[in-house]
């Protein structure tokens, strides 16, 4: 791969031209740059030279060709609540935020669609929409900007009944590196029209172009919503059941897992009595009598793996409390060791070889010297070891990379994958030419075809 801009240089030129068109809104404070340096995960900082706040699909157009006219690096931020190192500037160049381009343009309640701009997060949009009868499922538990979850082709607790980004996303409008503004398919469900460029930039973490607009499918608010929590006297007992509940066919919204060292962690931190015992967190939605079809049969699969104490959640407030609790762990684990940074583990594997992946995993901690939770999307065979962890502790780190390891080869062993929706960002390259060791090459030709001077997110992903 052409690697022209992979040298630390000096890009004042470029900044120059950059501060006329955008005067107050580019910024080279310390401050402001090391705010963009990184995501929430454990990997090193690495400051952007500038960070831009554009309003407009062609401003940024603008912009993207300054930057190809210098040969600078271009970092796409959205909100920097991801896991991977995915907005880290390893080699400088400019950061842009798209925070500033947060306008709905469009619903359409009769289609069930809207267009939004990249930097609206999912919380925004579903508050936009409370009154329409629609919502947005795609929920990651962060309250991630749209554009950083199409980056990431993120998913989240929902995925299990309503898919991922992969599904939600209908059509983008992307700046290349070259500074052109493609939009990549219509409003149609489906088409057959020529290449599938909307699939393409679904998970491309940035590199091959930064996404300024998003066209979206929308669901009904379900007439009737449920949630639920289900102790085991097993974690085996726990993941059977949820293997049972998707093989049978039972159409559950989430269906989330957290062993007994996870509930132990969010008891403390979200002031919850659970005992401490693996958990099921589940959510059922639909007409009233589809609802309680639903949890009679998963409380009857429940009970036949050692489940029991069903505790429901049945108001907003209630159900709101149970999924903040959930959405919160990875803080929750951090406040354990104060000080700490997150490396969440993102292994999926096919739902028939969850139980073996989950058991040998908890085998492998038990045998560790650090107390690491377990918990999963598990609907979707998707599950994550949460650690805090100190990046300057040199031999925990080469521990918790040696766990990582053994992990992801597991999971590859089982026709799995390194990733279920974090993303590959600088973390996980090393595992995507594990995991995809022919498909690489493929991806370096699209990759060298669209951005032959390496200037999108460079360092990420290949």
């Amino acid at each position: 791969m052409n690697s022209e801009c992979n040298t630390k240089v000096n890009f004042s030129d470029a900044i120059s031209e950059l501060a006329i068109l955008l005067d107050d809104r580019l910024s080279t404070s310390q401050a402001i740059r090391d705010h963009h340096s990184q995501d929430e995960s454990f990997h090193q900082p690495f400051a952007p030279d500038a960070v831009a706040f554009p309003n407009s699909t062609e401003e940024v157009s603008k912009i993207v060709k300054i930057c190809a006219k210098y040969l600078m690096p271009v970092i796409p931020f959205g909100t920097g609540t991801a896991l991977e190192g995915g907005v880290n500037a390893i080699f400088g160049g400019l950061c842009i935020d798209m925070s500033g381009m947060n306008s709905i343009t469009r619903v359409s309640a009769q289609d069930m669609d809207c267009t939004v701009q990249a930097g609206v997060t999912r919380r925004e949009l579903n508050e936009y929409l409370r009154d329409t009868g629609l919502f947005f499922p795609v929920d990651p538990g962060a309250n991630a900007s749209i554009g950083g979850m199409v980056a990431t082709r993120a998913s989240g607790t929902n995925a299990v009944r309503y898919g991922t980004m992969r599904e939600a996303v209908l059509s983008l409008t992307v700046v290349t590196s070259d500074g052109c503004i493609v939009k990549t398919s219509t409003r149609a469900r489906k088409s057959a029209a020529g290449y599938d460029l909307t699939r393409l930039f679904v998970g491309s973490e940035g590199t091959l172009g930064v996404v300024c607009d998003v066209t979206l499918k929308l669901h009904a608010i379900p007439e009737s919503i449920a949630a639920a929590v289900c102790g085991f006297a097993t974690l085996q007992g726990a993941i059977d059941c949820v293997i049972e509940t998707i093989q049978m066919g039972v159409p559950i919204a989430r269906i989330e897992l957290l062993d007994e060292v996870a509930i132990e962690t969010i008891n403390d931190f979200s002031d919850l009595d659970y005992a401490h015992t693996p958990h099921l967190f589940l959510e059922f939605h639909g007409t009233d009598l589809s609802v309680k079809e639903q949890a009679a049969t998963v409380q009857e699969l429940a009970a036949d793996h050692g489940g029991s104490d069903f505790q429901w959640a049945l108001k907003t407030e209630e159900r709101n409390k149970l999924w903040r609790a959930r959405h919160d762990f990875a803080y929750a684990a951090l406040a354990k060791r104060p000080g700490s940074k997150i490396l969440s583990t993102d292994v999926c594997v096919p739902i028939s070889r969850l139980t073996e992946c989950i058991l040998e995993t908890k085998a492998d901690i038990d045998n560790s010297e650090l107390n690491m939770p377990i918990i999963g999307h598990v609907g979707d065979g998707n599950f994550h070891v949460a650690l805090s962890v100190f990046p300057d502790d040199k031999r925990e780190m080469q521990w918790v990379d040696e766990f990582n390891k053994r992990l992801i080869s597991r999971a590859l062993k089982m026709e799995g994958t390194c990733t279920g929706e974090h993303g590959i960002g600088l973390g996980k390259k090393e595992y995507l030419v594990q995991e995809l060791p022919q498909a690489i090459n493929v991806m370096k030709l699209v990759k060298n075809a669209l951005d032959p001077h390496n200037l999108m997110n460079p360092g990420k992903v290949l």
